[in-house]
């Protein structure tokens, strides 16, 4: 069976082998797959891996011994998988793998534009504090999160999890979610949500329907002082009605770990802005999580070869 990595860098750059991967398959890796490199690295493929590398209907027709897709990754909106699933290929993701690291990553989003941390500690190299004439010196004050309401659009395994440490630090938890699993502090629709959060974090997985929803209308219905958070997709928001919401109100601030292109291009309009915290999709990315997804994807792939595929995403 002829297996194909088209996008492996960021999986294994050098500290998380494929070597299980290779014992089911005669296995190619690349790096980094471009557009233009897709159907001559893809064709004769059986089953295809990508990550972030856009498997399209088109890209799909022409791909006629394609059996299986797994993706390397719990969102799966690279692959068309309405195409797939016509064609009778099942696509697998991996649901869950870094479930702690996200909520993690997302807290300290948060706990960042509380406190400033960075900001204050660039501040102190720079020699402010030693200039300060006294003995407490802060850019801004820090906020106190005890009391303060965060709405979690979506409530998924990562959600919850962000849920029960902002408990911890004494938050109020407000959620959206169509499942309406769990047991936030309330239920809201979306609108809702953001007018009565403090803090809105994305936890929803990037569809169709909902590509650019966190729009100009929506984030005018935030409070005033109110910041956004995003560790989910980047095609969530209407990034340039963000960046008009952080100069000219109502938003304090946002934080986010993913993009609508990433990398950004140069002129990006969040990019910059002082009160916009961006890390570079790194919530994913401990050693620990990536082992667990190698496993993971490694399962999905010995699964299908047996005959009985598990985590597929374009059944029915």
């Amino acid at each position: 069976m002829r297996i194909v990595v088209l996008d492996g860098h960021t999986l294994n750059p050098g500290d998380n082998p494929w070597d299980d991967l290779a014992a089911l398959g005669a296995l190619t890796v690349h790096d980094r797959t471009a557009p233009d490199q897709v159907m001559a690295r893809a064709a004769g493929a059986e089953v295809l891996l990508t990550n972030k590398t856009l498997l399209d209907a088109a890209t799909l027709a022409r791909l006629p011994e394609l059996r299986f897709i797994a993706v390397l990754a719990t969102g799966y909106n690279v692959v068309d998988v309405d195409a797939a699933r016509a064609r009778g290929v099942p696509v697998a993701n991996v649901p869950e793998y870094g479930t702690g690291d996200v909520a993690q990553h997302a807290i300290a989003l948060l706990l960042e534009l509380s406190q400033r941390t960075g900001a204050h500690a660039r501040a102190v190299a720079a020699g402010e504090w030693a200039r300060a004439p006294d003995f407490s010196f802060w850019l801004a004050p820090p906020r106190s999160l005890d009391g303060v309401t965060l709405g979690l659009v979506g409530y998924g395994r990562i959600a919850r999890r962000v849920a029960a440490i902002a408990r911890a630090l004494g938050m109020r938890v407000l959620a959206a979610s169509p499942s309406r699993r769990g047991d936030p502090d309330g239920w809201r629709d979306v609108p809702a949500l953001f007018d009565e959060s403090d803090a809105v974090s994305l936890h929803c997985p990037l569809t169709a329907a909902n590509a650019r929803f966190v729009d100009a209308a929506l984030l005018a219905r935030m409070r005033p002082g109110a910041v956004l958070i995003n560790t989910a997709r980047g095609g969530l928001i209407d990034e340039p009605a963000l960046a008009a919401a952080l100069r000219d109100g109502p938003l304090a601030a946002a934080a986010l770990d993913v993009l609508a292109q990433e990398p950004p291009p140069a002129d990006h309009p969040l990019v910059g802005l002082p009160n916009c915290v961006i890390t570079p999709h790194i919530a994913w990315a401990s050693l620990a999580a990536r082992r667990r997804l190698m496993a993971a994807t490694v399962a999905n792939v010995a699964a299908f070869v047996a005959g009985a595929p598990v985590n597929v995403v374009n059944g029915g």
